[in-house]
């Protein structure tokens, strides 16, 4: 299974943390806020993230090539040459997400951080049959997001 993580953004809202090395790498619980993504991912037996990196993608990379080997998962790299959003970087990596077998994938924020139900999520996907599920949580204290 595959899962393709969005990266993109230049985290202007963390500097002066950001200034030196890309918002996803920002440690968040003592580890790289991404690597609790990854890991979420390998426990429900995702074997291959893409990242859809804009910012600084060179020490993204240098870095996540030493997990690859320690938690056994495939790191690739989907380049963007300009931010596009969120669902430009879906189509942009297409081919490394979509195969003939056309198992569905994850798509996650890489500064998005929980205890993620992806197992059930799947199982919720692949029991509906549809094109696409979408995890998404009421809030009640919208105060906290702003």
């Amino acid at each position: 299974m595959k899962a393709l993580i969005l990266v993109g953004g230049f985290g202007t809202r963390l500097r002066p943390l950001t200034l030196s090395v890309p918002k996803p790498l920002v440690d968040f619980a003592n580890k790289p806020m991404i690597l609790h993504q990854i890991e979420a991912l390998k426990a429900i037996g995702v074997d291959e993230v893409v990242l859809a990196i804009n910012y600084q993608p060179e020490v993204m990379l240098n870095f996540l090539k030493e997990f690859e080997a320690k938690l056994g998962i495939k790191i690739t790299c989907s380049q963007e040459t300009e931010p596009l959003g969120t669902a430009g970087p879906l189509a942009l990596a297409r081919d490394k997400l979509v195969d003939a077998s056309g198992e569905p994938f994850f798509v996650l924020n890489s500064d998005v951080i929980s205890e993620y139900p992806l197992k059930q999520m799947i199982a919720f996907h692949k029991s509906h049959g549809g094109e696409a599920s979408i995890m998404v949580t009421k809030v009640t204290k919208l105060r906290q997001f702003i």
